[in-house]
């Protein structure tokens, strides 16, 4: 481990400073739309945006660093995405705000291909576990701890958005200096989806609900939390449990799924998800709408807020530990639906498989945030919860019938592996599953 971490510092130091921007960026523009008083639908688009150049710039970085190198793209395309966040900064208008995230999602993506397919050069079949263990932390961590940068200054100031570019911008220092080459880059082939619908309905349709969901979920947990008036210091705490969880359910969830049929698992996951939407919804009635009112009342400073019960209720510490859960048991949806996937395809297959469902779910997530916008502008605040439950259903109703018209034996040599919810294409052939010998790009048969 030690070694695999000197060798690859750089690039993990890069990529956790930009996952640290990020984890900042995207809160700071939900909360800051809702004290502009952006409408929800405005709020939706603009969240949108950033998907939406995700899912594009997936599918033009590829090109680009075959033709340029590695490098430059990266310093490219970490140089627009501090420049995005200082435009945001300037113009605080939806219009351009919406380009501003389209730019930071289109980047952004840009930087996680580089170094995913930079780590994949440098694995081989004793160390590619270790690697992805090692840049799924860093992907939690950084998206958590960069949400409880909100408190470093009041949301209306230019101070936290400078913040996200400094941020961006010192990302390329330890990638720059990097002593060894940049690999040649091999482009990752894809299935196309008739194909890939036919391996896998439910592996397919869950991907693209999965991506509404997910896109939803973090896209506009601030705005929500926002509109029922969290208290800021509030709002990172909950981003930050709601992200950092997802990295300690991923094992016994897996585990799971390794013993048993792995849609019953999938189909499990996801009506746990929705019937704790539904709680949600309950626990958060009418009592989360007066927390600024309470907490002036009671006159407590920010030490006091850990212990929230004492101005808010049994109710609000209800939520804090629901929604950790919920969100917990929902971001392991996407490793079990590509490992579900897995299991019907060739080895030889398997990353092309995920990068189809990586575009699948990117078709969900790019209409994510702004059809829950539109749920929260005719239902209220609680809309969200209502979105996020009809995805949940539409995945459990198709896996019973998926289980209705086609049996499975018990799972083969394909097994779970955790993957952050942003890895690309590049960044699956580090699972240990793929069979692929990333030190000599030979495939190897596994026994």
């Amino acid at each position: 481990m030690g070694k695999v971490l000197k060798n690859s510092w750089a690039l993990f130091a890069g990529i956790g400073i930009i996952l640290l921007a990020n984890g900042l960026q995207g809160n700071l523009m939900g909360v800051r739309s809702v004290i502009e008083n952006f409408s929800s639908l405005s709020t939706g688009i603009l969240m949108s945006g950033y998907f939406v150049g995700y899912f594009v710039g997936s599918n033009l970085t590829p090109t680009l660093v075959s033709r340029v190198g590695h490098i430059r793209v990266f310093a490219a395309f970490a140089s627009t995405a501090s420049l995005s966040i200082l435009i945001i900064a300037t113009y605080v208008n939806p219009v351009v705000w919406t380009l501003g995230r389209f730019l930071t999602g289109l980047s952004l993506v840009s930087c996680y291909i580089v170094a995913e397919s930079w780590l994949n050069d440098r694995a081989n079949n004793r160390t590619r576990g270790k690697l992805l263990s090692i840049y799924m932390i860093i992907n939690y961590f950084g998206l958590a701890f960069g949400a409880l940068l909100l408190n470093f200054d009041d949301p209306q100031s230019y101070k936290p958005f400078v913040l996200v570019s400094i941020l961006l911008s010192v990302a390329l220092i330890p990638i720059l200096l990097t002593k060894r080459p940049a690999p040649k880059f091999k482009k990752i082939g894809t299935l196309n989806l008739k194909e890939l619908y036919n391996i896998s309905p439910l592996g397919t349709v869950s991907s693209f609900c999965t991506g509404a969901i997910y896109s939803a979920l973090f896209a506009m947990f601030a705005v929500y939390a926002t509109k029922v008036n969290f208290t800021l210091f509030e709002i990172s705490l909950l981003l930050f449990l709601t992200t950092i969880t997802g990295a300690f359910f991923q094992g016994p969830v897996g585990y799971l799924s390794d013993k048993f049929n792995r849609r019953i698992v999938i189909i499990l996951c996801a009506l746990s998800g929705g019937l704790l939407c539904l709680l949600l919804i309950v626990v958060a009635g009418d009592k989360l709408s007066n927390i600024n009112a309470l907490h002036e009342l009671l006159n407590v400073n920010i030490l006091q807020s850990f212990k929230l019960i004492t101005y808010a209720g049994k109710n609000k510490l209800y939520f804090f530990i629901i929604i950790t859960i919920y969100t917990g048991i929902t971001l392991c949806i996407f490793s079990l639906n590509l490992a579900h996937t897995n299991d019907f395809v060739p080895k030889e297959k398997f990353v092309a498989a995920g990068g189809g469902l990586q575009f699948v779910f990117g078709l969900g997530a790019m209409g994510g945030p702004f059809l829950c916008s539109i749920a929260m502008d005719k239902l209220g605040p609680n809309g969200y919860f209502i979105y996020l439950f009809v995805f949940h259903v539409i995945i459990v109703l198709f896996g019973l019938y998926r289980m209705a018209v086609r049996k499975v034996a018990e799972n083969p040599d394909n097994t779970f592996t955790s993957l952050p919810r942003n890895i690309t294409p590049a960044g699956i052939e580090l699972d240990p599953d793929t069979g692929v010998d990333l030190s000599n790009n030979e495939k190897v048969v596994a026994k």
